[in-house]
Parts: C-alpha cells; sequence; structure tokens
C-alpha cells in the first residue's frame, strides 16, 4: 500500500495534516489539507508521488473527484502530461453529461462527468484526498466504466481505515490497484 512511498515523504505529509476536532459536527476529528497544500516541499512530493503512480498504472487520464480531488489531481495530470477530467456534483457541469447516484448515510447524491471526456482506450486514475465510506469513488469507478473507458487504478491521499471504503471498493474496482499513500 506504500511500499511506493518513502517514510521522510510519509513524515512530511503526515506532518502537514492537521486534526480540527469537531469539524464539520461534534464527535468528528476532520483532516485539514490545506497546510499541506500551502507548503511548497509537501505539496510537490505528493504530486511526484501520484504521478509515479499514473506512470505505475498507465494512466492516460486523470479523474479528480471534486472538490479537493481537483487540487491533487490537476498538478499530476500537468505534470504527468496526461489530460485532467473533472468528475463533479450533479449540475455543475454544462452540456452533454453521464450521470451516476449513490448511497450516502442518509440519502443519495450524485456525481457527473462530460461524456466526451472519457472514451474506449482511455486508462483512468482516480485521484482524492481521502478515502472515507467509498460512496462517491465507487460511483466515480461506474462512471468512467459506462464512458467506455478502463479503471487504471485509484490512489488517495489519506484512507480512514476505521471506515467501510476499502471494502466497499473491493467489487468496484476489479484488478485495479487502490493505493493510499497514509491510512490513519
Amino acid at each position: 500500500m506504500t511500499g511506493f512511498l518513502s517514510e521522510d515523504v510519509r513524515e512530511l505529509l503526515l506532518s502537514r495534516i492537521k486534526d480540527v476536532p469537531d469539524y464539520p459536527k461534534p464527535g468528528v476529528m476532520f483532516k485539514d489539507i490545506t497546510p499541506l497544500l500551502a507548503d511548497p516541499k509537501a505539496f510537490a512530493a505528493l504530486t511526484e508521488t501520484l504521478v509515479r503512480l499514473a506512470e505505475r498504472y498507465g494512466a492516460t487520464k486523470i479523474v479528480g473527484l471534486e472538490a479537493r480531488g481537483f487540487i491533487l489531481a490537476a498538478p499530476v495530470a500537468v505534470q504527468a502530461g496526461i489530460g485532467f477530467v473533472p468528475v463533479r456534483k450533479a449540475g455543475k457541469l454544462p452540456g452533454a453529461t453521464l450521470a451516476q447516484s449513490y448511497e450516502l448515510e442518509y440519502g443519495t447524491a450524485e456525481i457527473e462527468v462530460h461524456a466526451e471526456d472519457l472514451a474506449a482506450g482511455d486508462r483512468v486514475m482516480v485521484i482524492d484526498d481521502v478515502l472515507a465510506t467509498g460512496g462517491t469513488a465507487e460511483a466515480s469507478l461506474s462512471l468512467i466504466r459506462r464512458a467506455g473507458a478502463e479503471v487504471a487504478g485509484v490512489a488517495v491521499l489519506m484512507e480512514l481505515s476505521f471506515l467501510p471504503g476499502r471494502a466497499k471498493l473491493a467489487g468496484a474496482l476489479g484488478e485495479a490497484p487502490l493505493d493510499a499513500l497514509i491510512v490513519v
């Protein structure tokens, strides 16, 4: 899971993730990545690590999940020299889209991608900041496949091991790898 990440880089990333207790509600320990993003050395190390994963996966496109996934995925795509495709909340993209709904704790949500941005032959790496319950990531894998593309892999900065995200994604991943840089 973290064999591609040196201990020095892991410690650097961890040192820049701030715990915010009781946010957004009492009892929740929010993992704030904005200090990591503000540190050019840490952000560059994260980007370089994700670029190496994109190369390992043989990715030809990078999908970033709204919203923090955009911040992590876009520089990876630029540095790797491949396309970036945003997966947005429903109603945020103009034109023809593919939509996928998924279950939340209390209700449902929907994400979309531009229909023409992914196609047969694309090998798509999904990037997000946190893997928690896995609902958004699982829905993104369905969108990628419905567009005719192949899932090359999923990479997250942080996996919350006390939540069922990895187990939820197991079936949807197929043969594609799931890599978490940090597991908490």
